[in-house]
């Protein structure tokens, strides 16, 4: 594994750890929640700013997208 492949894999794990807490719920149903409403899509597609963004930011970046995408946590 690339040492960037690394780094997004642990910004990944980390990301969805934050959102799960944000929202009180577990880190396995913040992944479902997160795939299913697009969450991890736009976070792949927009990595290179979004590692660069504080977690509580990027948090509320993939909220909002999956809020547009029928999402309900709030």
């Amino acid at each position: 594994m690339s040492k960037e492949d690394h780094n997004t894999v642990g910004y990944t794990i980390a990301l969805v750890s934050e959102f799960a807490a944000k929202f009180g719920i577990m880190p396995k149903q913040a992944y479902n929640y997160l795939k299913r409403f697009k969450g991890l899509d736009y976070f792949y597609n927009h990595y290179g700013i979004l590692h660069t963004f504080s977690f509580e930011d990027s948090v509320d970046a993939v909220s909002e997208v999956c809020k547009l995408n029928g999402g309900k946590l709030q």
